[in-house]
């Protein structure tokens, strides 16, 4: 079992505890192959941090590796010199150093923590949160257990991001084969098939890109499926799991075949009791499922990835030393044109048009060689002091370089972070700030009446409405049942009074696959001002995902509320998945002033650029 660190001394309620994390090299075995990583107190199985609602908490970090470390408190609102992100809240921890984070327990549920230096986090330093609520659990279960999901690959992280600047296609092991065109013609006619083929060529992407990284070992707890993690229960039992994605890249969707999950919690903050069959969890979501096994036997906990690269199997069973069955990985799926059109400028699906049209941007000329990603003590950006809210013209990037075979010179983009957009006039096609939501015609969606605005895109095939429609990622259950969808989750009850947020701040998630390069409205990390904010406001972030792979979007400091349609009883997340080609909007309390770190949470975006400073003013930090 991963071991859990408790307040030492005691093993009751307490108003203080001291927990103790070394920061160590080990040795990772996944039973498919051996590396050194990074791991905390020794190991490779995840540590476990139990605290409690109200306790003031003290941990000491002692830094055991040849370079600098940090420790992010994932989800957990503290003050901002104790978050944990090099060059923007604190210097880091020395090699050979102790570091003591100080902070109050807030909240309650399910979160994690992980390194914010450089790579360390791919290569094995994460663990787990899980934290008692004053009272008891809104919803109770007999049992309790982490499941702690990974993506262990045989490269370092370092070397991964080498070669996907090299080759941005170096680890996709899905690329299409003769004998895919000869079948796609018999299907679709040669004609249809080679215009295809030719429009992905002229856009350098592969339909197959669903995983930038593949060739992995998922693993649960730090167990992959041969090496068996184990849950016990008795028949008739309520077990709570609770689910942490802590990979580099990957997106698990989650089942137990013969058994109902019931969500009960998001990303740590109750919702209303949900059932599935699967759920899809985005990188660095957490989820709180309950299930109610009834019968003597074996179940599989199956984690598959999104793109069905790999798979790891855990067990929940009534007694040791069983393991439950391991399925074939599902066919993999394949991105469609419907998730290319966020990259042609929302122009719309005819395949008859000048893809000269489609805007973004390879911000050829600039190094990125030597960005610290996700340690940015030595980036410039960092050392600067807030910043007001940029004009367009003043976060242009300073060089713009066209695609091979593609003209950009048609539609030019204006770079928006910080920017308040209430006051733009809008034009008919574009997703805008200030849209009323509500006086939109939208298709009835089962189990969403009473839905006062949505973002995403509308339910018109049927499908997830966090999903473009005819997207090849929309999720399916595996035995045709009930998938989870953000419309689905609804918060038990409102952590803030709902109000109209003061204004709109545009984020257009944007990139060059070819060259490996991402960014917010085209501008990559070091070249970026900060998003100021101002204390106490509520502002609408509205993302725009002109890429073809999903980012889950990670704020740090302050809760990200999804418009899902609810009012004030929307989802309240840290972590929000933008799927291809989709528009979401979230709202955010300004309600922790100092600096807060904003990315993407696939490791090699964050480190290539898709990240940002977001800095609250208006009040002493």
């Amino acid at each position: 079992m991963p071991k859990a660190l408790s307040a030492h001394g005691s093993t009751q309620v307490t108003s203080q505890g001291t927990y103790n994390i070394t920061v160590d090299p080990v040795r990772i075995n996944t039973g498919d192959f051996q590396k050194m990583g990074v791991g905390y107190n020794r190991s490779q199985i995840p540590t476990i941090l139990r605290f409690k609602e109200g306790e003031e908490v003290t941990i000491n970090v002692t830094n055991n590796l040849s370079e600098s470390t940090s420790i992010h408190w994932h989800g957990l609102i503290v003050p901002f010199r104790q978050d944990g992100v090099p060059g923007i809240s604190f210097n880091g921890i020395a090699p050979g150093q102790t570091f003591t984070y100080r902070f109050p327990i807030q909240q309650a549920g399910t979160y994690w923590f992980h390194s914010h230096s450089g790579l360390q986090e791919p290569d094995g330093a994460y663990g787990a949160i899980v934290i008692e609520p004053r009272g008891r659990e809104r919803i109770p279960a007999h049992r309790d257990y982490v499941v702690q999901l990974a993506d262990k690959h045989p490269h370092p992280g370092n070397r991964i991001l080498r070669n996907l600047k090299m080759q941005s296609d170096y680890y996709n092991r899905s690329q299409r084969t003769f004998q895919d065109l000869i079948r796609d013609a018999r299907m679709d006619g040669l004609k249809a098939t080679l215009k295809e083929r030719r429009m992905w060529g002229r856009m350098r992407m592969l339909p197959s890109d669903v995983e930038d990284v593949q060739g992995f070992t998922s693993l649960i707890n730090g167990r992959s499926t041969s090496q068996n993690w184990t849950g016990l229960f008795r028949p008739g039992e309520k077990v709570r799991l609770r689910i942490i994605n802590s990979s580099a890249m990957t997106y698990f969707d989650m089942r137990i075949p013969g058994l109902k999950m019931v969500v009960v919690q998001a990303d740590g903050n109750d919702v209303e009791p949900v059932a599935v069959d699967e759920l899809r969890v985005a990188v660095a979501e957490t989820y709180d499922v309950i299930v109610q096994p009834t019968q003597n036997k074996v179940y599989s906990i199956i984690a598959e990835s999104m793109g069905r690269n790999g798979l790891v199997r855990g067990t929940l069973s009534p007694r040791e030393g069983y393991a439950g069955a391991v399925p074939r990985l599902r066919p993999k799926p394949l991105l469609t044109m419907a998730d290319m059109s966020g990259m042609m400028g929302g122009m719309g699906m005819d395949m008859g048009m000048g893809m000269g049209d489609h805007v973004m941007q390879n911000m050829t000329g600039m190094n990125h060689t030597d960005m610290t990603g996700m340690d940015h003590s030595n980036m410039q950006s960092s050392q600067q002091p807030p910043m007001p809210a940029m004009t367009p013209s003043e976060e242009k990037p300073k060089k713009k370089t066209s695609m091979a075979g593609m003209d950009h010179t048609q539609m030019q983009k204006p770079a928006m972070d910080g920017m308040d957009h209430t006051q733009m006039q809008q034009k008919k096609k574009a997703p805008m700030s200030g849209m009323n939501h509500a006086q939109m015609q939208k298709p009835a969606m089962d189990g969403m009446s009473g839905m006062d605005s949505m973002s995403g895109m509308a339910m018109s095939d049927g499908g997830d409405p966090f999903y473009v429609p005819g997207s090849g990622l929309t999720p399916v259950a595996y035995n045709g049942g009930k998938f989870l969808s953000y419309a689905d989750l609804r918060a038990a009850s409102p952590r803030y009074r709902h109000r109209a947020p003061s204004r709109t701040i545009v984020l257009r998630l944007t990139g060059n696959m070819e060259r490996y390069i991402w960014s917010i409205n085209d501008v990559k990390y070091d070249d970026a001002a900060p998003i100021t904010l101002r204390y106490g406001e509520r502002v609408r972030m509205r993302f725009i995902n002109e890429t073809m792979m999903s980012h889950p979007m990670h704020l740090h400091g302050m809760w990200s509320i999804i418009d899902a349609g609810h009012g004030p009883r929307n989802p309240i997340k840290h972590t929000v998945n933008i799927n291809p080609a989709a528009t979401t909007d979230i709202e955010v309390e300004a309600d922790a002033p100092g600096q807060w770190a904003f990315h993407c949470h696939l490791s090699y975006h964050a480190r290539a650029g898709m990240f940002r400073k977001v800095v609250v003013k208006g009040r002493a930090a």
